[in-house]
């Protein structure tokens, strides 16, 4: 039988991939809604029955904190990274389990790739959208080869950014497979799931090799040598 144009089959329970670690990004603030702590909790939750290990921002406030003592309380390990000048910001009290202090945000994000297997982002402001915008661009470009990007789209809390997805696709600014590099759903259970059947569709922008290289090799060129290359 065909398959039908577009449509990807999931896969089989043999090859559905299993979770070491997930870097979550999420808000240093609880938000006005119960719902959104509670969302964090169910994650958290969902991470130890999964036996999968956390990665986040390092703070121990707001939806930082509650998912990384659900986790590390369940007996995971969780990584926190952070830069060194928001820990008086972001880490009240006590550290929860290793934490990674880093010189900026861009070593921030650099060390929770490198670390996870998988990106969820709940609900969060400027600073988890910035992140999650990067990691979904790095997906795109081909710096790293992780799977999907989730979305806990907690009580319809990203629908408007959904909807601009769909927007730029539609708009011809996203190509249609790699608006797939995001998913999202309700509930952490459904969220994960989806994720674990995911099979990359869109096309990166240069392999991952060519970034390592120019990372290593990295040097300033000419205008006549970019034209050259």
């Amino acid at each position: 039988m065909e398959e039908d144009e577009g449509i990807i089959n999931p896969p089989t329970n043999e090859s559905r991939r299993k979770f070491k670690s997930i870097c979550v990004f999420c808000g240093s603030r609880a938000g006005n809604k119960s719902a959104f702590s509670d969302a964090a909790l169910e994650l958290g939750k969902q991470l130890v029955e999964r036996k999968i290990d956390l990665v986040y921002g390092g703070g121990s406030v707001g939806l930082m904190g509650l998912i990384s003592k659900t986790v590390f309380e369940g007996g995971c390990r969780v990584l926190g990274v952070i830069p060194r000048a928001l820990m008086p910001h972001e880490i009240s009290g006590e550290t929860i389990g290793e934490l990674k202090i880093v010189s900026d945000m861009h070593q921030r994000k650099s060390e929770m790739s490198k670390h996870a297997e998988a990106f969820i982002a709940l609900p969060g402001g400027y600073g988890t959208m910035e992140e999650l915008m990067e990691i979904i661009a790095w997906s795109q470009l081909g710096i790293h080869e992780k799977p999907q990007v989730g979305l806990l789209n907690v009580d319809g809390y990203y629908n408007s950014l959904l909807a601009l997805f769909d927007k730029g696709v539609e708009e011809g600014f996203i190509e249609g497979p790699a608006r797939h590099i995001v998913v999202s759903a309700d509930t952490a259970e459904e969220l994960i799931n989806k994720m674990e059947e995911y099979a990359p569709v869109h096309d990166r922008v240069a392999p991952r090799q060519s970034w390592e290289e120019n990372q290593l090799w990295g040097s300033t060129i000419s205008g006549e040598e970019a034209q050259g290359s």
